[in-house]
């Protein structure tokens, strides 16, 4: 493969620009990230402690196999919101007794661990990712049920939550819970429909209803233990498959459990011996735009992710604002698709025969998404750009290898879609903090919506209030401007985290690994493609 070469001039004002502005964004970025780690905060952190429980993330880091990574999921989700940031839930992947695994934990400083409407959008996006990847998932449950205020927005996808660890089950992706605490009224499903469930003594309270409920119910006086305790679901009940001592001894049986699970992958690839890039990462904080509107050579974002930075480019020549070709990351080869601006009838078929090339020989894609969409004009309208862009969705829909997605700037209209946004199913997307998402840029929909209500005066023979049209554009854009914002998209499970853009090596070769779990299998069936 080619060497990617590079011109980057790090002494330029543009560089020192985008450099300051993402390291500022990154700032704030670590900032939000801390305050998610702080849970419900000290009073509360204080009261778990002293109950002698160990905080939802040491309970992770002690599941962990020593020293290995945590990719964490929608670690910003609700941010913004009227509720707990992360949702009141942790998620991620790790390596458990060397298994890749998905791991979830209640966040209990938090109400409780109380499930609100974004921590239950979290947990549907966490058993996606189960399914998806086949890999298996392991609950850390203390948890109240759900948040009753907000019953009406929880009760529909919980309930969908508990169907989807079984169906996991029944995929043979093994499902294994460790009840830390309580865990009522619907957090009780959970171990009652796990395959392995270990529980701690004196700790862990499952029931349907408590004591109160109990007593308006059925006029019966019962205390927890009796009633929901490790003990006598270990010992009476059978919903207990091991009782734990105390919650280290808990998280030692879920290290067991998995350790005896005879798991193996069933994905292959021919991986190549690691190379790290030629290029030092930290430069792309320089080279990529921090305002979106502005462009930049995707290339040399390439040539400090990829393997060697080599890189074997398809049809160079040919569609040049999409960039397409061959690589390896940590190992694995990829194809990739990559924004060089916006996407032409030339560029959208290009793209669709590499998904199709891609497919063929069971290659995985990693989508590098900067883009304002499609091509508009009569010239383009005349020569077919709606059934070329069509072409290219198409193929995204249909195509079966993994699909990663990188936002690193404007993920705009249509252009979302044919470079596999949220809503076509990558099985893994995560945004820079520069990252833009709508309809259309902010400028150019108050723009449009200015144009429209101009026309409807004309028609109507009514005069047009310029000073109106201002204040309303300026209201509009920024209201565009803010639900386009990177945090306003990861608040709503739209990515699966924001990231450091030097980290995005990384993040890739985790989630490369992490597909690799399950069959890597192309199609070669699509739609009509409209010719």
């Amino acid at each position: 493969m080619e060497v990617l070469r590079t011109n980057v001039d790090t002494r330029s004002e543009t560089y020192r620009q985008n450099r300051d502005g993402f390291l500022e964004q990154i700032k704030f970025l670590n900032e939000q990230l801390a305050l998610v780690r702080e849970g419900g905060g000290a009073k509360y952190v204080k009261r778990h402690v002293e109950r002698g429980k160990l905080m939802a993330r040491e309970r992770i880091e002690l599941l962990l196999d020593r020293d290995s990574p945590f990719l964490e999921i929608a670690p910003l989700c609700a941010w913004g919101t009227e509720f707990a940031l992360g949702g009141s839930v942790i998620s991620g992947i790790g390596v458990v007794s060397g298994v890749e695994c998905v791991i979830t934990a209640n966040e209990p400083t938090i109400k409780g661990g109380s499930i609100n409407p974004f921590g239950a959008l979290k947990t549907g996006r966490t058993m996606e990712i189960c399914a998806q990847n086949r890999m298996p998932i392991i609950n850390l449950t203390e948890s109240g049920g759900a948040d009753l205020p907000f019953q009406s927005t929880i009760f529909v996808p919980g309930g969908r939550g508990f169907r989807e660890l079984t169906r996991r089950s029944r995929e043979r992706i093994p499902t294994i819970c460790l009840v830390f605490g309580s865990s009522t009224a619907g957090g009780a499903y959970v171990p009652g429909m796990s395959d392995y469930v270990v529980m701690v003594k004196n700790g862990a309270k499952v029931f349907l209803g408590g004591p109160p409920l109990v007593k308006m119910a059925i006029h019966e006086d019962v205390d927890e233990e009796t009633l929901g305790g490790a003990d006598m679901h270990s010992r009476v009940s059978g919903v207990s498959d091991y009782l734990a001592q105390d919650e280290r001894d808990a998280i030692r049986l879920g290290r067991e459990i998995v350790a005896q699970l005879n798991w193996r992958k069933l994905g292959w690839s021919k991986r190549i011996a690691v190379e790290e890039p030629l290029y030092d990462p930290d430069e792309m904080l320089g080279i990529a735009s921090i305002d979106v509107r502005k462009p930049f050579d995707v290339k040399e974002i390439l040539a400090r992710i990829v393997d060697g930075s080599r890189f074997h480019e398809f049809k160079p020549t040919y569609g040049t604002t999409l960039v397409t070709g061959y690589a390896h990351i940590h190992g694995y080869p990829v194809g990739i698709l990559a924004n060089n601006g916006i996407l032409f009838s030339e560029s959208s078929e290009k793209g669709a025969q590499f998904i199709q090339l891609c497919n063929s020989t069971n290659t995985p894609i990693i989508f590098f998404q900067n883009i304002t969409g499609f091509m508009v004009g009569s010239r383009y309208e005349q020569g077919g750009i709606i059934k070329d862009g069509a072409k290219l969705i198409n193929a995204v829909s249909n195509s079966t290898v993994p699909h990663l997605t990188m936002m690193i700037g404007a993920s705009y209209g249509a252009g979302n879609y044919g470079m596999a946004g949220r809503a076509y199913d990558p099985r893994f997307i995560f945004s820079w903090p520069n990252h833009r998402i709508a309809v259309m840029g902010p400028e150019q929909l108050a723009g449009v919506l200015s144009i429209v209500r101009r026309q409807a005066a004309e028609r109507a023979g009514q005069p047009f209030d310029e000073q109106e049209d201002a204040m309303i554009r300026q209201m509009v854009q920024g209201q565009i401007e803010k639900e386009s914002y990177a945090f306003f998209a990861t608040a709503r499970v739209w990515d699966d985290g924001i990231i450091d853009p030097r980290d995005t090596r990384t993040v890739l070769g985790i989630t490369l690994s992490a597909v690799h779990n399950g069959v890597i299998e192309g199609t070669s069936g699509y739609g009509v493609f409209r010719m």
